[in-house]
């Protein structure tokens, strides 16, 4: 049986917490996973969710997530997706399940009339890299992204 993409339920919290750790392991930032299952049965099905996600899975086997949130681009006046996380399994990689699920995501941003599906990457995963460049989306240079988080966050809210 091929790969299938599902909305996730509140019972895929524990693979999803699962993913979210081997992503930040890969990342080289394990030491920065501070959610846990329950945070997340809160967060991402509780009722004020704003993020959305999927299992890929083969035979009931999960291999891959997505996690995403909604946002708005004033220019365009419309709303868009960010997908804040992409994570396919070590063995399931090389087989195109990273492309399903981007090009599942680009479908249901047109069929709701969405603007722009945006992400990012680390400047050194070259294999994600040469996934996104493959599908023809383009690398935003122009951008710099920023973020205040923790004790750089909480100072500058105090100041």
């Amino acid at each position: 049986m091929p790969a299938t993409i599902r909305t996730a339920t509140i019972a895929d919290t524990p693979t999803i917490f699962r993913f979210i750790s081997e992503l930040a392991e890969f990342e080289k930032a394990a030491d920065q996973v501070e959610t846990s299952v329950e945070q997340l049965e809160l967060t991402v099905f509780g009722p004020d969710a704003v993020v959305d996600t999927l299992i890929c899975e083969e035979d009931g086997n999960p291999l891959a997530f997505a996690l995403w949130y909604y946002t708005f681009s004033t220019w365009q006046g419309r709303p868009g997706i960010y997908l804040e996380d992409l994570y396919v399994t070590p063995a399931a990689r090389g087989r195109g399940i990273g492309t399903m699920v981007l090009k599942h995501l680009a479908n249901f941003a047109l069929e709701n009339g969405y603007g722009r599906f945006e992400w990012s990457v680390l400047d050194w995963n070259t294999p994600a890299i040469r996934t996104y460049d493959a599908t023809g989306a383009k690398p935003q240079s122009e951008w710099i992204r920023y973020r205040l988080s923790g004790d750089e966050l909480e100072s500058f809210a105090r100041r």
